[in-house]
């Protein structure tokens, strides 16, 4: 097992020492050999030497995913390329894939926060863990996988898809472990019951799961599901990739690993800092990365921040679970909705398994919000006056916590489409 005590358990105004000292290093560092940085401080009158400890952040400029892709495919490098060891990238959907680089050292460091951050959720060297993240350009697949190599753990790479694969080798490795995204463990848990594998006979009792938001509620049904203990891991491409954060076993909150990376929490609106424990948009500073440091990066993922003691000892920030992510809120009505509060609301209703879509459309004037849900089979051989039950159950629910009416329609199990990665969860029309 991976146990920094000394990072995971120093004292805040030791961190706040290390982390000063790292700040001022990294923005001479990218004054000096970044360009864009250096152009970007120059516009609002900082140099180097203003900036004297960690109580200086603010005074930095941010850095956004379009500055990424304006300087695609090289140019926020801050090493030679010589010293580039590996590349990732982003798929770029929707717009020019954001590239990623990292020196032998950042490898280094990238395994050893993944290492910390498994081992924070009980893995360890007698472990063996199946990775069902996407290895190629993203970075979930081989950042679990050196990870979990360093923590000492037994590795099966079989990477995203081929679910009867993925079944067949929980069972014949023996796997203790499961790392995938969190829609793809609940297909898995389908799958599971359709091919009459007890969870419950199987060796595997652990699920580190990421990605993507995922909220308590679904936590519940995965583990239901798997019959295992599932833990979040927090991580993103242009910081590092997974191992930016993971709960531990008191599963209140993710560590963040903050002797690498500092965090924010800032109003997205007036860009300004909150106060602890209020809820608001994730920035990053990376402290030792050397290929591609970046400067309060917006990560557009909505949380919060808790600076207490843990009840497992480490006294690294926690960070709530994500609770959405500013540029993926809907406005429907007028009114802010996030897929993560449908979900929650879903997830507490009995009949309802955790796969659900949501439709946003325009009839005229007026948006409308269709929900639709997928419910347990026995339910549509019953009589109609029983799914209306469950139907206003569940529009009574969503529209207690929404604020707004929406239209439920209730689906057969395994009728709408599964992902094998990110689950697709919104289909807005209105932009067609």
């Amino acid at each position: 097992m991976i146990w920094n005590e000394t990072m995971e358990c120093m004292s805040r105004e030791q961190m706040r020492e290390l982390q000063s000292g790292r700040l001022k290093d990294v923005v001479s560092r990218v004054y000096h050999n970044v360009p864009f940085y250096r152009k970007k401080m120059q516009e609002i009158g900082i140099e180097p030497g203003d900036i004297s400890s960690i109580d200086d952040l603010a005074k930095l400029p941010f850095t956004t995913k379009q500055d990424l892709r304006d300087n695609y495919p090289f140019g926020l490098f801050a090493t030679p390329k010589s010293e580039v060891v590996r590349v990732h990238a982003s798929s770029g959907t929707t717009g020019k894939p954001t590239v990623v680089a990292y020196t032998r050292k950042d490898i280094s460091t990238f395994s050893e926060v993944v290492a910390r951050a498994l081992s924070c959720s009980g893995v360890t060297r007698d472990d063996i863990i199946q990775i069902a993240f996407g290895y190629g350009l993203f970075t979930g697949g081989l950042g679990i996988h050196y990870g979990a190599e360093k923590a000492g753990a037994a590795v099966v790479p079989i990477s995203g898809g081929n679910t009867e694969k993925q079944l067949s080798l929980l069972q014949d490795f023996g796997c203790t472990v499961l790392a995938c995204t969190p829609s793809y463990a609940a297909y898995l848990a389908d799958a599971m019951e359709m091919a009459g594998i007890d969870p419950r006979k199987l060796p595997l009792k652990i699920g580190i799961f990421g990605a993507e938001p995922w909220s308590q509620e679904m936590r519940a049904k995965i583990e239901a599901g798997l019959d295992i203990k599932a833990f979040d891991i927090y991580g993103l491409s242009e910081i590092m990739g997974p191992g930016v954060a993971n709960s531990c076993s008191c599963q209140n909150g993710l560590h963040i690993a903050e002797d690498h990376f500092v965090p924010e929490i800032l109003d997205p609106k007036t860009l300004q800092q909150l106060p602890e424990g209020s809820t608001g948009e994730l920035v990053f500073t990376t402290l030792t990365k050397e290929a591609m440091p970046l400067l309060r990066y917006r990560t557009r993922d909505l949380s919060s921040l808790d600076y207490s003691t843990c009840a497992c000892g480490r006294t690294n920030v926690r960070m709530s679970r994500i609770f959405g992510r500013s540029d993926d809120m809907l406005i429907i009505r007028g009114v802010n909705v996030f897929p993560s509060q449908v979900e929650s609301a879903l997830l507490e209703i009995p009949e309802a398994k955790p796969h659900y879509m949501l439709i946003v459309d325009r009839k005229g004037n007026l948006d409308t919000l269709e929900i639709q849900v997928e419910i347990d089979d026995k339910y549509f051989s019953d009589e109609m006056v029983q799914l209306n039950n469950i139907r206003n159950k569940i529009k009574h629910k969503v529209e207690s916590i929404l604020g707004i009416s929406v239209i439920i329609s209730l689906v057969e199990h395994r009728t709408l489409a599964r992902s094998e990665g990110k689950a697709k969860r919104v289909i807005d029309n209105r932009n067609i």
